[in-house]
């Protein structure tokens, strides 16, 4: 792998490549593909952010003893990551300089208890300075100068292996912020080690030392590759013990594909480099802007980089399965979407949707490097154009309202409510429009924002945080700890027959350390323990499948297990001790829930049925996104931009039950993963990490009949996926199957509730009847008709039928809905004939001392009261008339004033009038002075209301 000739840079793509040959062909790693930029399985992260992600279980020790991860030593890729949303952060950067992304590669190679520093630090040098002549001289290198409060000295190994390659001047300390990398609060931690480039002019650099500008924040002196040393396990934040040594030392190495590629090809901007040029000329197409000039300050070129940048970051997002939505990542997306649009807009005079166009030019130039973005990129434009369409329907709306909102102000602050407004009404994130307020040298109320948005201020960082600490998780100390006394991981083979098994008590754990012993007498109710056996017929929460129940007995003692779990390999049994003691090396026997364990396996099979039904009906763009597999119902998550038809979905039950009916046999077969693979039709989670060998699951066709021909297109009418759950022998045990739901949980992702066996029959048998009783209330009169109808309504609401049913009963309540509201409608117009008839007989009466006071028997019907005093003032125009209308039923009392000018003036005024009568009936009232409502909740008592109205009118006006 020769030098690249000074006039002929390597491109990207040749970056890319040259650095996963090199490790790989020279120094014998396995290139282990880029994960997802989306970390499904790991809730304490927005986004994948470093290449060291996917290996997180090793570096804690929780790696399954036979997956591909556990028998890695060495790995090398390029990894897809977004920093953009809590802890790491870049979105606010992004467009102001020349070097921030929200989407960038990670370059990595990794030591999983093999190679340490020296390896590291010389094949690093090596590659820079022989492969891609890099000049040594422009290098420069910091190590861990220590630090006394965590009780660590200087890393002096790593500075004598850089005397190798450096001189003394050009290896530079650094503080535990720079040269001290931290998984997190806790977790795997050490020394690094970062790789820092001049990439100044002779004239500069001869002016300015280079060592005086590392880590200083200049521009062109950047850190471009960091070399972690992973040695220690942080197990708290201080104090002595706080950092324990690893068993076994790692290497995490770290190089942004941008910068190196900058370096590489003589750039002074990463945007210069062929990553952008090719995007940046698309933008420049389909917006019409002039061309891109690198200016620093320039606002049309920020809103270029800002878009290249985003459009990356959206495009590679929606691909591994986050499309933008109200709520964490979500969230985190639509903003840097609607910030995109807005540059485009306002600074690149984009006419309307323009980045959903930007995305089949990432796939041409990104595709061979991330085959998924080949997949289907009409989704993912799809899914951009509706959200670019949505917010351009309130952008202009939007940016007006902030042009008003900044000329009403003196203060040069953007008010909360206006900020409000922004994000509530036109869809403006605050820190768009924070952005908006910087351009013009203004500030926004964030403070009085957050606290008009309350809940909502928190959705940006929604995701971002591990939830509260599972008191029973092991870690790795506690692993590692089981490693020490010699337990082995958990046999869990018996998992798939589920019978007794006689087994032998290895650990017990609190939450906090290992006990010899467990006793009743000594322990809470409430108390919960982990029990490690060493095997198991127990299967551990894993792929969407809940985690078994059972009990742990010896004579004399007996352990509920109230969930099943695995750590690395260790099946922890978590629960309570019922009676009695175990200890470890205590013989004891195993069972499991049986009677639980059963509707699991009918669930997870009609899972993979249910699987196999939507693909075939809504195509093979109906991806798997996720599952939960318990014991009272199946939930299926799947691509799918649109609700589905109530013709899919009658289809997608129909397929599922005629599988059931045809009584498939279920075969479940340990296969290697690359044959797996070859099998037509065979379905895996995108982004899921399977080991090799594998399960495969198949419904119907024979495993090894799949080996043999896998080439078959018969496999695609049959359900075949990697698996390792628990199923049932065959389809038809689970008897019956039934749809309950179909909803969305986020843009692009649809979500199926479902249920089988007795459950769903009983569903079946319910929706019959009801849509039976439904039919039958046709024949119901009118007068019947609205408390049948309500009813029907009611059992809808808190019966459990298939979705089928409900949409048919529902079709037929609103037909019957519609007779109810004529008949309604009828008998207030009846209501309201008989008001107005009483109202012209009290009119006919008059009154005293121009009052009149009556009661009118209207019920509820406040119009029809209303009518009856337009009746009586049409006759008495120069009368004060309070009616009032008790609904015994209904358990209330209404009333109506109306006072004329006249009277007015003599102090009767129609707002006091009606509180003074509501008053008397339990209630209150108000209004105008020659008109007012109110009323009451004590009907008995109207005739008093109207006795005190009497009263009152006499006493102000005589």
């Amino acid at each position: 792998m020769p030098p690249p000739e000074p006039s002929m840079p390597p491109t990207a793509a040749q970056v890319r490549q040259q650095f996963i040959d090199f490790f790989v062909e020279r120094h014998a790693h396995t290139f282990v593909p880029s994960s997802p930029v989306v970390p499904h399985d790991d809730p304490t992260l927005l986004f994948t952010n470093a290449g060291m992600n996917q290996f997180k279980p090793i570096f804690l020790g929780q790696a399954d003893p036979k997956s591909a991860q556990a028998k890695l030593t060495r790995a090398a890729n390029s990894q897809k990551c977004i920093r953009a949303g809590g802890k790491h952060n870049d979105l606010d950067d992004v467009g102001k300089d020349l070097y921030h992304h929200t989407f960038f590669e990670m370059l990595g190679n990794w030591s999983f208890g093999d190679y340490f520093k020296k390896e590291a630090i010389d094949w690093a040098w090596e590659l820079l300075t022989k492969v891609w002549g890099v000049d040594p001289d422009r290098l420069y290198a910091t190590y861990f100068q220590g630090d006394k409060r965590l009780g660590l000295d200087p890393d002096r190994e790593a500075w004598d292996l850089w005397r190798a390659h450096l001189p003394e001047r050009r290896i530079l300390p650094g503080d535990a912020k720079d040269n001290f990398w931290e998984m997190g609060d806790t977790g795997p931690c050490g020394p690094c080690s970062e790789i820092h480039y001049d990439g100044r002019s002779d004239a500069e650099r001869a002016q300015t030392p280079g060592d005086t500008l590392v880590n200083a924040g200049h521009p062109d002196v950047i850190e471009i590759w960091n070399l972690v040393f992973i040695q220690f396990n942080r197990v708290a934040q201080s104090g002595e013990g706080a950092l324990r040594p690893l068993p076994a030392k790692h290497v995490d190495t770290g190089m942004g594909l941008e910068r190196l590629v900058r370096v590489l090809q003589g750039k002074q901007s990463n945007y210069d480099t062929d990553l952008f040029t090719t995007l940046f000329d698309r933008i420049r197409k389909v917006t019409g802007a002039p061309a891109y000039t690198g200016a620093l300050e320039d606002p049309r070129d920020i809103a270029y980089r800002v878009v290249a940048d985003h459009a990356r970051t959206l495009t590679f997002a929606i691909t591994d399965g986050a499309p933008p939505s109200n709520e964490g990542r979500g969230y985190v997306l639509r903003r840097i979407l609607r910030r995109a649009v807005r540059h485009g807009r306002q600074h690149l005079g984009a006419p309307g949707a323009f980045l959903c166009d930007i995305v089949p030019t990432i796939v041409e130039t990104m595709g061979d490097a991330f085959p998924e973005l080949r997949a289907d990129p009409q989704r993912v434009i799809d899914i951009i154009r509706e959200e670019e369409d949505s917010f351009g329907r309130t952008l202009s709306a939007g940016m007006q309202h902030f042009d008003d909102a900044a000329q009403r102000t003196d203060a040069k602050t953007v008010g909360a409510e206006d900020a409000f407004k922004l994000h509530d009404t036109y869809g403006f994130p605050i820190d768009l429009t924070q952005i908006m307020a910087a351009e013009r040298g203004m500030t926004v109320d964030v403070a009085g924002f957050e606290r008009l948005m309350e809940e909502a201020r928190e959705r940006s960082r929604a995701g971002g945080r591990a939830g509260g600490a599972d008191a029973l998780a092991l870690g790795t100390d506690q692993v590692a700890s089981l490693k020490a006394l010699g337990v082995k991981p958990t046999n869990d083979s018996e998992k798939f027959t589920a019978k007794p098994v006689r087994a032998r008590v290895k650990a017990i754990w609190n939450g906090t350390d290992f006990d010899e012993d467990l006793r009743a007498s000594s322990v809470g109710v409430n108390d919960r323990f982990g029990l490690i056996l060493d095997k198991t017929n127990h299967y551990a929460e894993m792929g969407g499948q809940v985690g078994d129940t059972g009990s742990i007995t010896k004579s004399g003692a007996a352990f509920i297990i109230e969930d099943t779990r695995v750590f690395a390999g260790y099946v922890l049994h978590t629960g309570r001790i019922k009676s009695g003691a175990l200890r470890v090396g205590d013989d004891v026997v195993i069972e499991v829930d049986h009677d639980r364990r059963a509707p699991i396996m009918a669930n997870h099979t009609a899972t993979h049925l249910l699987n196999h039904a939507l693909r075939a009906v809504l195509h093979e763009s109906a991806d798997q996104k996720g599952s939960l597999v318990a014991p009272d119902r199946v939930r299926f998550d799947f691509a799918c931009a649109k609700a589905l038809t109530p013709e899919q979905i009658t289809q997608a039950e129909q397929r599922v039950r005629d599988d059931i009916a045809r009584d498939l046999p279920v075969h479940a077969e340990i296969v290697p993963l690359e044959q797996a693979r070859a099998i037509k039709g065979l379905r895996a989670v995108f982004g899921e990490a399977y080991p090799d060998p594998v399960r495969v699951v198949s419904i119907g066709p024979a495993v090894p009949d799949l080996l043999a021909n896998p080439d078959n297109d018969a496999w695609l009418d049959r359900s075949i996926e990697f698996c390792g759950g628990t199923h049932l022998a065959r389809t038809g045990e689970a008897v019956a199957f039934a749809i309950l739901s179909e909803e969305a949980v986020a843009k692009g992702v649809r979500r199926v509730t479902a249920i089988t066996g007795a459950d769903a029959e009983r569903a079946v048998e319910t929706g019959h009847r009801l849509l039976e009783r439904a039919k039958a209330a046709a024949l119901r009169t009118d007068e019947e008709l609205h408390g049948v109808v309500q009813d029907i309504n009611a059992a809808l609401e808190t019966e459990t039928i298939p979705s089928t049913f409900r949409r048919h009963v529902q079709s037929a309540l609103a037909e019957l809905q519609e007779r109810v509201k004529s008949a309604q409608k009828q008998a207030a117009a009846a209501g309201r004939d008989d008001a107005v008839a009483a109202a012209r007989a009290l009119a006919e009466q008059g009154g005293e001392g121009g009052v009149i006071v009556g009661l009118i028997p209207a019920g509820s019907d406040r119009q029809a009261l209303l009518s009856a005093m337009d009746a009586v003032r049409a006759k008495h125009k120069d009368s004060a008339v309070l009616l009032a209308s008790p609904d015994h039923d209904a358990g209330k009392v209404t009333i109506v004033a109306g006072v004329p000018e006249a009277l007015i003036k003599k102090g009767l005024k129609a707002g006091d009038w009606v509180r003074e009568a509501s008053q008397a009936c339990g209630g209150k009232g108000g209004g105008r002075p020659d008109s007012a409502q109110g009323g009451g909740s004590q009907p008995e008592n109207t005739q008093a209301a109207l006795d005190a109205a009497r009263v009152y009118a006499a006493k102000i006006i005589g």
